[in-house]
């Protein structure tokens, strides 16, 4: 394993206008609009209430939008895109049981919500899409289904995945943050946004890393690359939903601000709006947005 990292620099960088379109408020809205117990299975009314409150949001950008399978996931692609590979951004919209998962994953949902937006400003459709899993709290079963789906039926191929995972908590004290795995070099201060790739997406840590450096100096970047299929031995590098797009190789890279190894409100009734780095968030959003149209742009 290889541990990528940037530090945060104090200059200033010149934003493109869908950067700086991203607000902290449009993030607090929606995730105060999504910060409710929605559980699949026990909250089901509040799950299906979330999952039409992503595909409306979708279809007011001028998205093709469908609930796609027994799962209800929230498919959105470009209505007159060019032909050719697509670029996705997703995020999971259920919680667990009795807890309002405001980072997790009201946080993944509303960032996607606003990079969807955002990449509208960028003139002609892009080829990026955007999908809201459910059941990732009941063993990813939204985007097991989501993969299978394509396997068996094709479509448009998937060029990568980016995958928002609890995007919203950051600290700066000493001692903030921990580690999934021994990694030397590891930082123990909590206020970067990490990425998790393997061999077939390691490519992605160094566009992000890069795209960070030149538009959003400000964000730290901590990015955990894992080569020689290494993954396959660390269950704990597969806890979301880039796990079924990597195990059908597709490269899929998860952004997230590491869950329990930071945050102490995970999987609690505690995870709630108010605990929330807004500032830290719009920060990742931008960072997403700058990554996925240099994506488009190299091919």
């Amino acid at each position: 394993m290889e541990l990528r990292r940037t530090k945060a620099a104090s200059h200033g960088g010149s934003l493109i206008d869908a950067l700086a379109s991203v607000s902290e408020a449009e993030l607090f809205e929606a995730i105060v609009e999504l910060a409710k117990p929605r559980h699949m299975f026990r909250e089901r009314a509040e799950n299906r209430r979330a999952a039409q409150f992503v595909a409306d949001a979708l279809e007011e950008l001028g998205y093709a939008v469908e609930f796609e399978g027994e799962l209800r996931n929230v498919v959105a692609t470009p209505r007159e895109a060019e032909d050719g590979r697509l670029i996705l951004v997703g995020a999971h919209y259920d919680s667990v049981p009795c807890t309002p998962g405001a980072d997790d994953n009201a946080s993944g949902i509303a960032a996607m919500l606003a990079c969807a937006r955002a990449l509208t400003r960028l003139g002609p459709p892009l080829p990026v899409g955007f999908v809201a899993w459910n059941g990732e709290e009941d063993g990813l079963l939204g985007s097991v289904e989501f993969v299978a789906r394509r396997r068996s039926l094709g479509g448009t191929p998937i060029a990568a995945v980016h995958v928002l995972e609890m995007v919203g908590y950051a600290s700066s004290e000493p001692g903030s943050q921990r580690m999934p795995v021994p990694v030397p070099g590891a930082p123990d201060v909590g206020d970067f946004i990490g990425l998790l790739t393997n061999q077939r997406s390691n490519h992605l840590v160094e566009l992000a890393a890069k795209q960070a450096e030149a538009m959003v100096p400000e964000l730290p970047v901590v990015g955990l690359k894992v080569y020689l299929g290494l993954e396959g031995w660390l269950p704990v590098l597969h806890r979301s939903d880039h796990s079924p797009f990597w195990k059908a190789k597709i490269p899929a890279m998860l952004w997230t601000d590491t869950a329990e190894f930071r945050n102490p409100n995970y999987h609690r009734p505690t995870d709630t709006p108010d605990t929330l780095d807004y500032g830290f968030m719009r920060r990742v959003t931008q960072l997403v947005i700058a990554t996925v149209a240099r994506q488009v742009r190299t091919g």
